[in-house]
């Protein structure tokens, strides 16, 4: 991997609007998943464990928690000598004014010169803000052998889903063809997750045209990668097989940690060959009194369950009341739940007080309710 000399920059800087409140003073990838993680965890754990050692963050929105996280390298083994995780929110430039980033890949142009500083051969660029654990060695063996300009990572979609996707058409050497961005009647069902790789010689030439394009969104999916097919460059798809989840909603947020708690998942965390690391709080263990019940939950440090939990996942420093009930819920660090209350169905937000006897969600509804703010008994 070394020889090949591949830079990661991780697009973490989006509003992430449709996961509502949890996204009002924080950005979308610092948004707490699986009992003990944040959203970012997964690409930058991805990162360490395919042996990308310099990876840089770029964060706009909302971005004082995610900056400061981000930036503590060593929770993920990239604090050595010869590597580091480097935030990267728009800056003022000599000669030039301050300027927010425009689109995904005016992020990258504004930061040519960091990744020029390390002369990669190749970059590869991510989003910070799906859940999945990926080889990225694997996906850039594939664009070396097919001696690629660019390499698209694609999933395959159910056919009635994929217009609304970006959708690669292949041939079948996997070479890309065309590109449809949400067609009304998709040919292919490979959908692009917004995962590439690129050589940076050439990106860097298309970047600082890009720039000054004034017809341009500079955005990788409408712009960038419509230009290099147009311009004949070998683009080629790279099929991933695992789990991946675009956790923008409230819904999906909570299917991908419900998703957690199916013994046969794909994600698996417990897997020791690749591991996603993340921040250990310094609590307590977890404790279930005698008149607590746990049943097919993910429980973190620090949390006291005096009630009933089943089908949920609780973070660190989680407060049960007697006779509480939570089932198929979401409870964010330092949430308390009142004697007697129920949850079902629902995330609730760090912090939260559900005080004694109130009922929040619906067993029964299809609906997830998101709770952000304290509830009160009448």
């Amino acid at each position: 991997m070394k020889q090949n000399k591949m830079l990661a920059m991780i697009l973490a800087g989006g509003r992430g609007t449709r996961l509502l409140d949890l996204t009002k003073k924080n950005a979308k990838p610092a948004v707490y998943f699986g009992g003990k993680y944040r959203i970012i965890d997964f690409p930058l754990s991805n990162c360490a464990n395919s042996n990308i050692n310099v990876v840089g963050v770029l964060t706009q929105y909302e971005s004082v928690i995610l900056n400061s996280y981000a930036a503590a390298g060593q929770r993920w083994g990239l604090d050595t000598r010869d590597s580091g995780v480097y935030v990267l929110p728009p800056r003022e430039k000599d000669g030039t004014a301050f300027d927010v980033y425009r689109g995904t890949a005016d992020a990258i142009s504004q930061n040519i010169d960091f990744i020029d500083t390390h002369d990669p051969e190749y970059v590869l660029v991510l989003s910070g803000d799906h859940i999945y654990k990926m080889d990225y060695s694997k996906m850039l063996s594939h664009h070396i052998a097919c001696n690629a300009d660019a390499t698209i990572a694609v999933l395959p979609v159910p056919m009635k889903e994929a217009s609304r996707f970006g959708i690669m058409n292949t041939d079948e050497e996997d070479r890309i063809v065309e590109f449809e961005e949400k067609p009304a009647q998709p040919k292919s069902n490979l959908a692009s997750m917004g995962i590439y790789i690129f050589n940076w010689k050439l990106l860097r030439k298309m970047l600082i045209a890009d720039m000054d394009d004034p017809n341009s969104n500079h955005d990788f999916g409408k712009d960038i990668i419509p230009t290099m097919l147009n311009d004949g460059k070998r683009l080629f798809a790279w099929q991933f097989k695992g789990y991946w989840k675009d956790v923008g909603t409230i819904d999906s947020l909570w299917e991908a940690n419900m998703d957690l708690l199916d013994k046969h998942n794909d994600l698996d965390l417990s897997d020791p060959s690749w591991k996603i690391y993340t921040e250990d709080v310094p609590t307590m263990p977890h404790y279930v009194s005698e008149t607590g019940s746990v049943k097919n939950a993910y429980i973190n440090q620090g949390c006291v369950i005096e009630g009933h939990v089943e089908s949920s996942v609780l973070f660190t420093n989680v407060k049960i009341g007697e006779n509480a009930e939570i089932s198929e819920a979401v409870l964010m660090p330092n949430v308390e739940v009142g004697e007697g209350a129920k949850v079902y169905r629902a995330i609730v937000a760090d912090g939260v007080k559900i005080d004694a006897g109130c009922v929040v969600g619906d067993p029964k509804s299809e609906e997830i309710a998101l709770i952000s703010k304290r509830v009160r008994s009448e």
